[in-house]
């Protein structure tokens, strides 16, 4: 069972049904490594292992991922009878009646599931550290983050535990653990996965769920396995000409590559990711590729205040919805300290201001699409910087003082934005000034573990592709795969 970690998701399937491996064989190697690693990681926060078990010793049927292990991230990724704690102590004690449309499809692959994985607090952070379930750490490093908010995914992918894990994105929530543990995270096009049975979209059409993988077709077939339309979704996404797992090794011909570092928000981008953008160009160009420095020009401070909005009227919306799940108000205290003041925000955005933060990064995907229409894919760093160390994103004591004040006592003065507020949403949009471009354009985009700096770490590089393209992205990350392979690059902390 040493093997094990050799193969990916489709590799370990061919495994079981050429019956050199059973399910059940797995699904207990995958129980071993979770409890010999997790200790140090923390990206394991609720175990399903009876369950899986039970599965497991079951007939796997047909499906493509028959008797394959696999992680749910433990927000979003609802199973009926499994607790989901959304990173937060107000979900204490509650478990879900129903399973999520996109669980159900996962689990007609034949996926075993067999733990939930850690997330920050309503995922409203791009590290993976709250009060209810502790800090997931990198198994690169133990010191640093893997990103969030899908970080246990990633921690728990990049040690070995599983060979992927579930994720949701909403502003870069896939692709910055991706990029933070060394592995391919691919967001896909808006509506291209299901949201149901709730909400017809989350996050006003930013969020969107897919997985975090070690290979590339692990993630296209995954996608295969989840995407399509669902019964009374708002709207949906053109389908794809074929199964995406075939773009997977198919020609790329020569495409047209816009590559820069100018974030979307304001910040100060690293040398190690300017070097990763430079590195990777220079790659592309080697394998035939047309690329074309081109700078967007983005308005960073307007932007930065639209997202900020639009992303804390949802955070509103969010509490409101789960105290109705719940059955029972929250209070301040009830809530982290960044969550409450979010929502306060939200509360306290007109109407006609949330709507004018939404037009806002609208016209801005409009600028965008016309300003790259003679390209196939724009290269960026996925980060302005190498993965931060735990707590780096947390603010200095006595301004986590006044935050704390001001979020208990419910003053009004958090409506207008005050600096300390301000500095926070700066320290925390300037290490990610590059992901949620994608989220509110809509476009499909993917993080390609091509790149480690002087210190091990892993540098991200980002594609993204014309709406509804991800073929073209399948089609050239797995071109990358093969030029200069990361999969058997192992971390500091890997369960052989």
């Amino acid at each position: 069972m040493d093997q094990f970690t050799q193969f990916d998701g489709l590799g370990l399937a061919g495994l079981v049904r050429s019956r050199q491996v059973s399910p059940r064989e797995l699904v207990d190697a995958t129980i071993e490594r979770i409890e010999r690693l997790n200790g140090r990681l923390n990206a394991v926060v609720h175990p399903m292992y009876d369950r899986a078990r039970h599965q497991a010793d079951g007939d796997p049927g047909p499906g493509l991922f028959a008797g394959v292990p696999f992680l749910l991230k433990d927000l979003g990724a609802t199973v009926a009878g499994v607790p989901s704690s959304h990173g937060s102590h107000f979900f204490d004690g509650v478990v879900p009646d129903h399973t999520t449309e996109t669980i159900e499809r996962l689990q007609s692959s034949g996926l075993v599931f067999v733990a939930k994985t850690n997330t920050p607090e309503l995922g409203l952070r791009p590290v993976t550290e709250s009060k209810r379930l502790g800090a997931a750490r990198s198994p690169w490093d133990v010191s640093r983050t893997p990103g969030g908010s899908s970080g246990g995914s990633a921690a728990a992918v990049a040690a070995g535990m599983a060979p992927m894990a579930s994720a949701s994105d909403g502003g870069g929530s896939i692709r910055i653990p991706a990029a933070c543990c060394g592995l391919f995270g691919l967001k896909p096009t808006r509506a291209r996965t299901p949201a149901g049975p709730g909400p017809g979209e989350y996050w006003s059409g930013l969020a969107i769920e897919h997985a975090i993988t070690r290979s590339v077709r692990d993630s296209a077939a995954l996608l295969d396995a989840v995407s399509g339309a669902e019964l009374g979704a708002p709207y949906e996404v053109r389908p794809p000409g074929r199964p995406f797992l075939q773009e997977v090794g198919a020609d790329v011909g020569q495409l047209r590559v816009a590559f820069h570092w100018e974030p979307a928000f304001p910040a100060e981008v690293h040398r190690d990711c300017i070097a990763a953008v430079r590195d990777v160009a220079s790659l592309l160009e080697s394998l035939g590729h047309h690329v074309e420095e081109l700078a967007p020009n983005h308005d960073q401070d307007n932007l930065a205040q639209a997202y900020i909005k639009v992303i804390a009227a949802n955070c509103a919306c969010t509490i409101r919805e789960a105290e109705a799940f719940v059955g029972r108000r929250s209070e301040p205290g009830q809530w982290e300290d960044s969550t409450w003041l979010t929502a306060m925000l939200g509360r306290a955005l007109p109407a006609s201001e949330f709507i004018l933060a939404q037009h806002a990064l609208q016209i801005e995907a409009r600028r965008l699409a016309a300003l790259y229409r003679d390209f196939d894919v724009v290269l960026t760093p996925t980060m302005a910087a190498p993965p931060v160390p735990i707590g780096a994103l947390d603010p200095p004591p006595l301004e986590a003082f006044g935050l704390e004040l001001v979020a208990r006592t419910n003053l009004s003065a958090v409506t207008r934005l005050p600096r300390a507020i301000r500095r926070v949403a700066a320290r925390t949009l300037g290490w990610i000034p590059f992901t949620p471009v994608a989220n509110f354009t809509g476009q499909p985009s993917m993080n390609v573990p091509l790149v480690w700096n002087e210190e091990g770490l892993p540098i991200g590089t980002m594609f993204t592709a014309r709406f509804g393209d991800e073929a073209v992205l399948f089609r050239l990350a797995a071109q990358l795969e093969q030029a200069r392979p990361w999969a058997e690059r192992r971390p500091r902390l890997f369960a052989t």
